[in-house]
Order: structure tokens, then C-alpha cells, then sequence
């Protein structure tokens, strides 16, 4: 169990027993961290896991408030925690006997958007990898992908690796072990540019995913947007 798991287990007995009641604020994240000892970004996780569960709501300037209570401590395991284990697209088709290259339409270094910087818990002025791939598996583009990464925590990516896995370069290079993935999907309509990558027509939709994927320690270490055809599968996921 990861550690932000464990502090929801924790906050959702302590809610159970009637610790923190309906309207009760939370301690601030410092305060957190001091009492059950963990760090920033495992009490940021979790209480992003209370928040989308609608136990918790953040008020800007003031904290974390409870808004309901009595919750069972195996809520988290029994109702679809998003802490899957992940496994990225060459492993799920390589399982099938299936090819898949990618068309690498961007590598660059970028200081990334105060949102995407939020989100994979950076410091303003630190960089991140921006990667453009069109995933083609046995011959037929199937997904855009933009993604970004902090350079800090995934070092010496290079292209070379792009057109293979990505997330292979991590645990088996690296060392680094993958744990979960929070994701939202939605039907959006593509641009002209992914037309033509994808090969699609006029009208046809796309099915768009939003990630943000952490290590198994908790630390984010990918924001990206993949957009789908219609007719791609989905044999891996973790959601919210």
C-alpha cells in the first residue's frame, strides 16, 4: 500500500470513530506531516483522494473541511482506489503480440504552466522534458500523446528511448518503481494536426485522457494528454 493510501485509511477511521466531525477543519499540511509523518506530497494526494470521494472541501485561504463522517475504513480498497498498477502501452500490446513504434513529433526542454508545474509539484523555475508522440501499433496511429516530465526526476531521457517505452527507461534504467495514475476522460474533437496524424476524418471524435502518474514513493512524475481513436481499447487503467 502506498503511503498516501495508508494516510486515507488512517483519516477515514479517525473519521469513523468521530474524530474529525461534519464541519470540522483539518490540520494544516505541516501539521500532517508532523503528526503522522509523512511528507508534503503524500498529504496532498490524500487529500485530493478525500476531496474527489466528497469527504473533503478545500476552502481557498482558509483549509481542508469535513463534509461527511462515519465513513468505513475499507472504502478506500473496496470502491476503486485510482492506485492500480500501471503498465505503460508497448507492455500492454507486447502481451498481444503487437508492435508499437512512435512518431516522435516533439522533444524539447520547457519551463511547463503554472497548472502542469502544480501538478507534477515543481518549482517555478525548474524544467521539464515536452514530448509529442503518435503511437502506431502494428502499422495504424492509434493515440497523440503530450506529455511532460520534470527533468530532475526523469534524467537523460532521450529521443532514442521515445521511440520505444518510456516507462521501461524508468524502473528498468532508472531504478524507479511506477505506482498509480489519477485519470479523466472525455470525448473532444481533434485538431487538424491529429487528423492527419490519426489518419481520421472530419467529425470523428476523439477520446481524450488526462494523467497524472506518480512513482510508487508518490512523487508525480507525468502529466499528459492522449487522445484516442474511437476504436482503441483500454487494457490497462486506473481512474478516479
Amino acid at each position: 500500500m502506498l503511503k498516501y493510501e495508508e494516510l486515507v485509511n488512517t483519516l477515514l477511521d479517525e473519521l469513523a470513530r468521530g474524530t474529525y466531525k461534519k464541519g470540522d477543519r483539518l490540520p494544516t499540511t505541516p501539521d500532517l506531516c508532523r503528526i503522522y509523518g509523512v511528507s508534503n506530497t503524500t498529504v496532498k494526494r490524500a487529500m485530493d483522494e478525500l476531496e474527489l470521494r466528497g469527504l473533503v472541501a478545500r476552502r481557498r485561504g482558509s483549509g481542508v473541511y469535513i463534509k461527511e463522517t462515519a465513513v468505513p475504513s475499507s472504502t478506500l480498497t473496496h470502491q476503486g482506489s485510482s492506485s492500480q498498477q500501471m503498465t505503460g502501452m508497448s507492455a500492454e500490446y507486447a502481451a498481444q503480440s503487437k508492435q508499437v513504434l512512435s512518431d516522435v513529433r516533439d522533444f524539447s526542454v520547457v519551463r511547463p504552466c503554472a497548472e502542469i508545474a502544480e501538478k507534477l509539484a515543481m518549482e517555478p523555475d525548474e524544467f521539464a522534458y515536452r514530448i509529442c508522440r503518435v503511437r502506431v501499433v502494428d502499422d495504424r496511429p492509434l493515440v497523440v500523446e503530450y506529455t511532460h516530465m520534470p527533468i530532475a526526476l526523469i534524467p537523460d531521457l532521450r529521443e532514442t528511448t521515445l521511440h520505444a517505452s518510456i516507462y521501461a527507461y524508468i524502473e528498468q534504467d532508472l531504478g524507479l518503481k511506477i505506482g498509480s495514475a489519477h485519470r479523466t476522460i472525455k470525448a473532444v474533437m481533434p485538431t487538424d494536426d491529429e487528423r492527419d496524424w490519426l489518419g481520421i476524418g472530419t467529425g470523428e471524435p476523439l477520446l481524450e485522457v488526462r494523467q497524472v502518474a506518480y512513482l510508487a514513493d508518490g512523487r508525480p512524475f507525468e502529466y499528459s494528454i492522449s487522445r484516442h481513436t474511437s476504436d482503441y481499447e483500454f487494457y490497462s487503467i486506473s481512474t478516479r
